[in-house]
């Protein structure tokens, strides 16, 4: 899909390509943001956690510490559910949470029944079917802990940040955005690493390189806090009326009750 050369500097420079993948599932959170408003945001966090569940089991090296790749589109989630509580109060931050928990569980069902079709027998594609039936198998046959244990931390930790973000807003009477941003996706983000690394990974990998893989998940969610910071801020400030169709909607359909 890229250029040799390309595809080698990538290759070779993967803390650059972790950086850059950050900034591109920021930069789409705010394009969705920008084009579709609060819908875009809901659709952001219900892609990011499938992306993220199919990514997880993937683990890769970021800054020399061993980590999953689904990490970076799960911390994009707490940006996405962020700016929805900040723009649009806490009962949208907490519906976003909930369609994404109910997306994951569509999904997790969805792909265990797929699995229980055999691959094709035809003898010019069997080889083929069956190459991808077990390559599908391999990433999405979910054991019950890892649906459980996945769905669990997902669900307490979104709901905890939502919770923790108000609070601060509330406490700091709207102020310190900075402040409300970071310590609810900080906070939540470490009670997520420990649920997950106690319940998910420490039965697969054992206990303590679950530990050591939490605890560098959790240094790169912390820096990817951060460097949303900046996005949220920019994001703040959007006008985005226009973009709420079903307001828009709703008032248009309100207003021509009225004229009738």
């Amino acid at each position: 899909m890229l250029p040799l050369s390309v595809d080698t500097f990538l290759s070779t420079h993967q803390d650059l390509l972790w950086l850059l993948t950050v900034a591109i599932d920021l930069s789409l959170t705010l394009l969705f943001y920008r084009w579709f408003g609060k819908m875009g945001l809901y659709t952001i966090v219900i892609l990011n956690i499938m992306l993220s569940n199919f990514q997880g089991p993937k683990l890769t090296m970021i800054f020399g510490m061993e980590t999953s790749l689904g990490v970076i589109l799960y911390s994009g989630i707490y940006f996405a559910t962020d700016l929805l509580s900040e723009k649009y109060g806490k009962r949208e931050g907490q519906r976003a949470v909930l369609l994404g928990f109910v997306a994951s569980v569509s999904m997790v069902i969805m792909i265990y029944i797929s699995l229980r079709f055999l691959p094709s027998s035809v003898p010019e594609h069997v080889e083929f079917a069956e190459k991808i039936h077990w390559a599908i198998a391999t990433i999405f046959n979910f054991t019950p802990l890892f649906v459980f244990g996945s769905l669990l931390a997902y669900l307490i930790t979104q709901s905890f940040d939502v919770w923790i973000f108000h609070y601060i807003k509330e406490k700091t009477q709207g102020r310190h955005l900075w402040l409300r941003n970071n310590a609810s996706t900080i906070t939540s983000q470490a009670l997520d690493t420990i649920l997950y690394a106690g319940i998910v990974w420490g039965p697969i990998v054992g206990f303590r390189e679950a530990i050591h893989l939490a605890f560098a998940k959790y240094i790169i969610k912390v820096i990817i806090a951060i460097i949303d910071t900046f996005f949220i801020y920019w994001a703040r400030n959007w006008d985005m009326n226009d973009k709420d169709w079903n307001e828009t909607s709703h008032q248009q359909s309100f207003n021509k009750d009225k004229e009738e």
